[in-house]
């Protein structure tokens, strides 16, 4: 059997409370800020400003939301983790701050779960940006999602999907390997055109795409274990063992990326697809 961990992101119901609150911590304090190239790049393509009407799918803790909200857009999230979702409460939801320019807030909206259960009546104006930024999400749950966003957006809007770039150019790639050992699964990091797929399948067009350099840098290994395990890429292998061993694993898998002074260090490239509505 093979694990495509192209898009695997797993919200496991057997952790408890306090763990997942703890892993949603790790993503949006050690993990999330990996991705803030991938972020960029995408909303200076798109010239990303005040006229954006911005949907954001799995959404995470806020960062990509808070970002687009700093440069002027009206921001939309949805994501299915409640406890990251807390999170991006706490950063766009108070009084503006981090950066969100004056009635912020007012263009805020935050939902728990998929684009399919926004309030109705759909706002008058339909979004005229749709992102799927996270390259740790399941496609197929992300398909139906993507459908269900597109029918929301107005004709021809760009709708974004990320995933990992060519495997030999992330090195992440080969530590995520070690999952195969543990799940006794073969385990392929992306196919070339995975993304195309996905937007396909979705009732999407395909209409250009780019890469983008993100290097995971972390101060010490327990933060660069931290980080990787919130990401979800690691759930089947917990599943299959326990936590301690997965830990254990991953500390040895990230020992050629350690440097003299403690911290871990490994280049990947991202590939991001703009798909037409």
């Amino acid at each position: 059997m093979t694990t495509t961990l192209a898009h695997s992101r797993i919200h496991p119901r057997t952790h408890s409370h306090s763990h997942t609150r703890s892993r949603a911590r790790d993503w949006a304090e050690i993990q999330e800020r990996m991705l803030v190239p991938l972020y960029e790049a995408v909303y200076d393509r798109l010239g990303v400003g005040p006229g954006t009407r911005m949907l954001g799918l799995e959404c995470g803790s806020g960062l990509a939301l808070l970002m687009a909200a700093a440069r002027g857009a009206a921001v939309t999230g949805c994501e299915p983790d409640e406890q990251r979702l807390a999170l991006a409460r706490e950063r766009l939801l108070p009084e503006p701050q981090w950066g969100v320019p004056p009635g912020g807030r007012a263009r805020t909206r935050l939902l728990l779960g998929t684009p399919d259960r926004l309030p109705r009546p759909v706002p008058a104006e339909p979004f005229n940006l749709v992102t799927a930024l996270d390259p740790a999400t399941a496609p197929g749950t992300l398909t139906p999602v993507l459908a269900a966003a597109a029918r929301l957006a107005g004709h021809g809007a760009p709708v974004v999907l990320a995933g990992w770039g060519p495997s030999e150019r992330c090195a992440t790639g080969r530590v995520l390997r070690m999952t195969a050992r543990l799940t006794e699964q073969r385990v392929r990091l992306s196919g070339r055109d995975d993304l195309e797929e996905l937007a396909r399948a979705a009732g999407l067009r395909p209409d250009g795409s780019g890469r983008v350099s993100c290097p995971f840098g972390y101060p010490d290994m327990d933060s660069a274990v931290r980080g990787l395990v919130s990401t979800g890429l690691f759930d089947a292998a917990v599943a299959a063992t326990d936590q301690q061993q997965v830990d254990k694993e991953l500390s040895e898998a990230l020992h050629p990326y350690r440097g003299g002074d403690g911290t871990v260090r490994m280049d990947n490239v991202f590939r991001y697809v703009i798909a037409r509505a």
